[in-house]
């Protein structure tokens, strides 16, 4: 019996390249957008007076392109995710499938059942065919005995089980990381404008007030950013981690019905 597998989500190397590509943009975006010289008083960036949002974006730093780059990450992710776990649920609702599956289980109608997996696709349906095709064999077996039979089939499902999960939560680790390192960067660009800041308020007589104002904006940008970045991440990641949940218990529920009905026929 061969398992199918739902494909999907970003290979290994192209993740990397993915967020690489992302970092590459944040720093076209800093320097050709935010840093363009309509932004800046009679269009020299290096006066350090913006005029507008996009212009202060540009004071706040080197840390900036970084950020921006982590935050398009996020949403690189985010939409990969969104595609990959939407293939695996499948068409139509999940729990809609998995009451249509109990119910053809319950009058040993295999073959309509079968044939709802192959239309509904997805991880889920992949498991469910697993299980009723190695339900179907042992049923014929008369060599095994019941509890070899029930054995034979919670392995079969456990295995199908095992093969989709990993795609699930695949490319997950890089959004639950990126929470972290956007907070983390954010408060790096923060320490060095505070740092610039105070420098400026520390020089005899009468304080820098163009190297303050740069200071303070490099801190308040870069905590903006890393604060949009970490909250895009958590929601993201708690929004994929709920559906892989829904999926993954919709696969337990489909799989006890099918042993359930095994055993029941057994008797």
């Amino acid at each position: 019996m061969s398992t199918k597998k739902t494909s999907g989500g970003f290979p290994l190397i192209i993740s990397a390249l993915a967020i690489v590509i992302c970092i590459g943009i944040g720093l076209f975006i800093y320097s050709n957008i935010l840093g363009a010289s309509s932004n800046f008083e009679g269009g020299n960036r290096d006066s350090h007076k913006p005029i507008n949002i996009l212009g202060t974006m540009y004071m706040g730093g080197f840390i900036v392109p970084i950020l921006i780059g982590f935050l398009l990450t996020v949403l690189t992710f985010a939409v990969e995710r969104f595609v990959t776990i939407q293939k695996a649920a499948g068409r139509g609702a999940t729990d809609k499938f998995v009451a249509r599956i109990k119910t053809l289980i319950s009058n040993k109608d295999f073959a309509t059942a079968i044939a709802e997996c192959d239309k509904q696709r997805g991880s889920l349906a992949n498991v469910v065919h697993e299980g009723i095709q190695k339900y179907q064999f042992v049923k014929n077996d008369t060599v095994m005995d019941k509890e070899a039979k029930v054995h034979a089939i919670q392995k079969a499902l456990e295995e199908a089980t095992a093969l989709e999960l990993p795609m699930l939560s695949k490319n997950m680790v890089v959004i639950s990381t990126m929470a972290s390192i956007g907070t983390l960067a954010g408060l790096i660009g923060t320490v060095v404008g505070m740092i610039r800041a105070f420098a400026a308020l520390a020089n005899a007589g009468a304080p820098d007030t163009a190297a303050l104002a740069t200071g303070i904006s490099e801190a308040l940008v870069n905590t903006l950013v890393g604060i949009l970045t970490s909250a895009f991440a958590i929601i993201f990641y708690n929004f994929f981690s709920n559906r892989i949940d829904q999926i993954t218990y919709a696969m337990d529920e489909a799989g006890y019905t099918i042993v359930e009905e095994f055993q029941s026929s057994e008797k």
